[in-house]
């Protein structure tokens, strides 16, 4: 930030940091719930298509229905939360060998039902209700990112917390031990899904209200960025290390370079190159960490 704060006057300013606190709020949510299947030492490859599916469909019930904007939103979460709910049921029920498969097959489906339930169509015009999520401002400060603290902090409640949370930790420390000290780990997975599908979710609709309109390829490439978010944050591909706090960094990180990188005109091409850069460190900093432990 003292880099970019030199070589830019437009950076340390109010409006670039309120700026910076809404364009990174669908990513603040993608990775507040990417950071619970990766705690297990899991990944979810779906949450990008998921919120496709979200927004389409709440495009569909509260524009092209014309129902009420509340009903559309509960099933803009709904949605979110099924295909999380999927993603769970795949991974302990069919035994599948690793969430990657799972995730990988439900993020082609939602996906596709996006293109086919709209036609390929995107919608507009919704509702001042789901707008004002991403659209207005409470003093200074975007909607959407009061949003994005109150689920943070419900989340920080949720890990350190319920017992839940203590034993998502637990599972990604050892999944086998876990089992045998009476963990029930396939009930626990699946909640950790769900609550990843259904922050999805919620994602989509912050984003819809931002840009009042929903189209099918939304979200595309947005797991990687909730992904990288969460490692660079501190969390462990390993599982069983991180925190939501963390997290929020990890997803400032990642907003605050591409937004410098803007302010000094830098490609979109390079921005990608340091990005990439940043992860690779971050994922560097962790396998010697493992190591560390491993030794000690």
């Amino acid at each position: 930030m003292i880099v970019l704060t030199t070589l830019s006057d437009k950076f340390l300013t109010v409006n670039n940091l309120m700026n910076i606190a809404r364009q990174s709020t669908v990513n603040a949510l993608l990775a507040l719930g990417m950071l619970l299947p990766i705690l297990t030492a899991g990944i979810d490859l779906s949450v990008g298509s998921i919120l496709a599916i979200s927004i389409m469909s709440m495009g569909l019930v509260s524009v092209t229905m014309g129902m009420h904007p509340i009903l559309g939103i509960l099933v803009c979460l709904l949605v979110g939360a099924g295909f999380g709910l999927l993603n769970g049921v795949l991974l302990t029920k069919l035994r599948l060998p690793h969430p990657f498969i799972s995730t990988l097959g439900t993020m082609n489906i939602a996906r596709g039902l996006a293109l086919i339930i709209t036609g390929a169509a995107p919608i507009a015009g919704f509702p001042f209700l789901i707008q004002y999520f991403g659209s207005e401002y409470v003093g200074p400060i975007p909607v959407s990112f009061v949003v994005v603290i109150i689920f943070y902090c419900l989340f920080h409640v949720f890990l350190t917390r319920s017992q839940t949370g203590r034993y998502i930790y637990a599972i990604g420390g050892n999944k086998e031990a876990a089992r045998l000290s009476g963990i029930n780990v396939d009930r626990v997975l699946i909640i950790v899904y769900t609550l990843s599908g259904l922050m999805a979710g919620l994602a989509g609709l912050m984003m819809v209200g931002r840009v009042n309109s929903a189209f099918p390829l939304a979200g595309s490439g947005y797991e990687l960025d909730a992904i990288a978010a969460v490692i660079i944050g501190g969390a462990s591909f390993f599982g069983g290390v991180g925190t939501v706090w963390g997290t929020l960094v990890g997803v400032f990180i990642i907003a605050v370079l591409r937004n410098g990188l803007n302010l000094l005109n830098v490609s979109a091409d390079f921005q990608m190159a340091v990005i990439g850069i940043v992860i690779i460190a971050a994922v560097f900093v962790d396998v010697l960490r493992q190591r560390k432990s491993k030794s000690s």
